[in-house]
């Protein structure tokens, strides 16, 4: 009885709660609930940086930089000592897997063991970051957070043929060491600080980025839907905030209110793409523009006839397509053009780009088939017979069309004009519920009092710009921040703030707060250098240490916060592949340029939406160059935990699952890679076996077996060669060989099972873990 008298009076208290909602909601206002308990003094992270005093430590001597300082003091406090430095061979490793995403070359650790110079380590790490191979590891870390995909994703999951142009803005923007600062910029107003200009242009891509599906017949809603990514995406990316809670409600655990949350998309209510901006003419726009023409001129015929098909019903099929929006869109579509106001202008910016040959073509295709239609006729019904027998006659000319490429890039516009569309805080964050309408602002809890100056111009808001001022700005308090313990996170495994984009309430406290604000004081103060915070970290001894196995430290600090251990990490997906293909020579190293599609296993049929290449020049690339398919990712990276790019992707997750052992083992592209490095050791080492096995430890450890190892692997190769000539029973078999240029096998069962030694090796714990 008690209960059910309970469950009555909550269920009066919920009533009486959802209906003073409802009456606020109705009254088209709605009033932020009381705090409770909340402190006056500001969150953490949005105090302003300072640069701390350096702590004072008894071992001086291990200090190479402040950084240093900063550690040893937890350390000591915890009464507890820094590791020894690594050996070189093992720091090279490290530090090669870290800035390129690549094992080294064993000649590479030779020459930095063998040197005896006083700045051996900094020539080193001077190498290492003046090289191409730096942008190309840094910008995968940077496209995670872009959700950077060369589709658009849906069930349509269309390609962006010219968005490879993002991912090398990005590439080329870490390599000329961009300063942090002018990278954000313009990555979200370059059409208004740098207009005209392509290279600037382009990183644009990065708001660009978001899933789209071209059939939404809500236009207001997919509005909102992309200008609520594009905020998202600059709370977790830049910000390291989850702003994405404010929208439906104020935020639970931190400061950030529905106010403060459509203010902040109100930054981009006056933001529509263009996706087919002419790009500069290099090699391979010339190139692809050849391809085409020579498409366009053998299907010349059946293309004119088409279109002449649809220009006979445009008019008709266009006012049908439009027909079909939902009602808010239609009052913008079919309002005279003299009349638009902001919102009408994107309204049928989007309505055009959408509307395209093939969408006119299916207006044919369903008053054929609808025989209730008024404009079912025979005439209709004939017409699209012809284009549907036009459309058969076309695919004989499918392999003439380019694959790869464009001659075209996207980049953000406003459309010509300087006013925006309203916005408005929506209840619940439905956008079918409008409530007061709010004007572009930062959020209240970390902008210091500081309010957009925001200047238009005659073809753009000039918000964008205003947004990316204070972004960058010295006194915003969580940029520098964020960025640098995302960088801290890439050499560690464990960002100061283990929540990498999340430096709210619920996220993690900093592990080393004086040292978070020393790493961003000193990030701005040098100019937003990425590579020169780089290097401090590389060049620390805190980065230098060894990873072995302290039972003193796993007892005091077993989770490692204290870094008196350099930890030990498993490679990502793409560092796996890559250095696979390193160590079989096989690594193709051009720079850029659209993605390549690599076969995929012979099981997985996924007709056009993958058209592999046969091409060893491309299949053989770096795995930043493979075509990101949001429907469908490529397998082999994708079982190593690859990123997810339907939104900004912070922290590549590690698992560890049979799947990947079993990938190792089965994968037919893993096993020509082992018959390449075979192949390639046998080249390099000659005909002495334990020279042979020398070298392929040095290749993929950077180091030399010791006696214990060299002697089993010669007991495995003995063993294996018997077992492989005791299979065939009619005298008859296929054995598996090195290949590449230049190999000399006198006894193919024995380099069979030379193959398959190398191929145990390389799926050993040893390769796939940075130390």
């Amino acid at each position: 009885m008690r209960k059910s008298l309970k469950r009555a009076y909550f269920t009066l208290l919920l009533s009486a709660s959802w209906a003073a909602v409802t009456l606020a909601a109705e009254t088209n206002s709605i009033e932020a609930p009381a705090r409770t308990g909340s402190s006056t003094r500001p969150h953490w992270s949005y105090l302003p940086v300072h640069p701390p005093a350096s702590p004072s430590v008894a071992n001086k001597k291990w200090v190479r930089s402040p950084i240093d300082a900063f550690i040893l003091a937890k350390i000591e406090a915890a009464k507890l000592s820094p590791s020894q430095d690594a050996d070189r061979a093992s720091f090279i490793r490290r530090a090669t897997l870290d800035v390129w995403g690549l094992i080294p070359e064993p000649e590479e650790v030779a020459a930095f063991v063998n040197d005896a110079s006083p700045d051996a380590y900094e020539k080193v790490i001077d190498r290492l970051l003046a090289s191409p191979r730096y942008g190309e590891r840094q910008a995968r870390r940077w496209l995670d957070l872009a959700r950077y995909a060369d589709s658009a994703g849906f069930q349509g999951d269309v390609t962006r043929p010219n968005f490879f142009r993002y991912r090398d803005y990005v590439v080329q923007s870490f390599n000329e060491d961009k300063p942090y600062s002018r990278f954000i910029q313009e990555q979200i107003a370059a059409d208004e600080i740098a207009p005209g200009d392509q290279k600037a242009l382009v990183a644009t891509g990065f708001l660009a980025s978001y899933t789209d599906n071209p059939n939404a017949r809500d236009l207001i809603g997919r509005k909102y839907q992309i200008t609520t990514d594009i905020t998202d995406t600059i709370g977790t990316a830049i910000l390291g905030t989850t702003v994405g809670c404010a929208r439906c409600h104020n935020h639970k655990s931190d400061k950030i209110s529905q106010k403060d949350y459509f203010s902040l998309q109100a930054f981009f209510a006056n933001t529509a793409f263009d996706e087919k901006i002419p790009a500069a003419k290099g090699e391979q726009e010339i190139a692809y523009q050849k391809t085409l023409a020579k498409y366009e001129t053998a299907a010349k015929d059946i293309l004119d006839k088409q279109k002449a098909i649809i220009e006979q019903i445009r008019e008709k099929a266009s006012f049908y397509y439009k027909e079909r929006y939902n009602p808010d869109a239609r009052a913008s579509i079919f309002k005279p053009k003299s009349e638009w106001n902001a919102l009408d202008r994107w309204v049928n910016y989007r309505a055009d780009i959408v509307t395209d040959q093939p969408a006119l073509a299916n207006y044919l295709r369903d008053i054929a088939n609808d025989l209730q239609s008024p404009d079912h006729t025979p005439e209709a019904v004939a017409k699209w017979a012809e284009y549907q027998k036009l459309t058969e006659e076309l695919k004989k000319f499918e392999k003439l069309k380019p694959t790869r490429g464009a001659d075209t890039f996207t980049a953000a516009t406003e459309l010509g004009h300087s006013d925006a569309p309203p916005t408005y805080i929506y209840f619940g964050g439905n956008h079918e519920r409008p409530l007061d309408e709010v004007q572009p602002a930062f959020p209240e809890a970390f902008a210091n009092g500081e309010t957009p100056a925001i200047t238009p111009t005659a073809t753009s808001s000039g918000r964008r710009t205003a947004l990316a001022n204070w972004l960058t700005s010295p006194s915003n308090p969580l940029t520098a921040r964020v960025f640098v313990n995302r960088v801290w996170n890439e050499y560690f495994g464990k960002g100061i703030v283990g929540t990498v984009s999340d430096f709210g309430k619920a996220g993690d406290k900093p592990s080393n707060p004086e040292l978070l604000d020393y790493l961003a004081s000193s990030f701005v103060d040098g100019g937003w250098s990425i590579k020169k915070l780089h290097r401090e970290i590389l060049l620390s001894s805190a980065y230098r240490q060894s990873s072995a196995h302290r039972e003193d430290v796993a007892a005091a600090d077993p989770e490692n916060k204290l870094l008196a251990v350099f930890p030990r990490k498993r490679l990502d997906a793409e560092q796996i592949r890559d250095s696979f293909l390193q160590a079989s020579g096989r690594l193709e190293g051009a720079i850029g340029g659209p993605a390549v599609y690599p076969p995929l296993p012979a099981n997985l049929n996924v007709g056009p939406a993958w058209e592999a290449s046969n091409d060893p020049h491309e299949i053989n690339r770096r795995s930043l160059y493979i075509f990101a398919r949001r429907s469908v990712p490529y397998p082999l990276l994708e079982t190593f935990d690859l990123n997810n790019p339907q939104q900004a992707h912070s922290k590549r997750d590690v698992t560890t699952t049979p799947l990947q052992a079993l990938t190792l083992v089965n994968n037919d592209l893993v096993f020509q890679w082992s018959q390449a490095l075979a192949g390639r050791v046998i080249r390099e080492a000659g005909a002495d076996e334990g020279a042979r096995i020398e070298r392929l430890y040095q290749i993929l450890f950077s180091r030399s077996p010791d006696a214990y190892e060299k002697s089993l692997l010669q007991a495995f190769l003995d063993e294996h060669e018997k077992l492989i000539g005791s299979k065939p029973s009619d005298g008859k078999f296929s054995i598996a060989v090195p290949t590449g240029k230049d190999v000399s096998i006198a006894n193919p069962i024995r380099a069979s099972a030379f193959v398959d030694l190398v191929h145990t090796v390389a799926n050993s714990n040893e390769f796939i873990y940075r130390f």
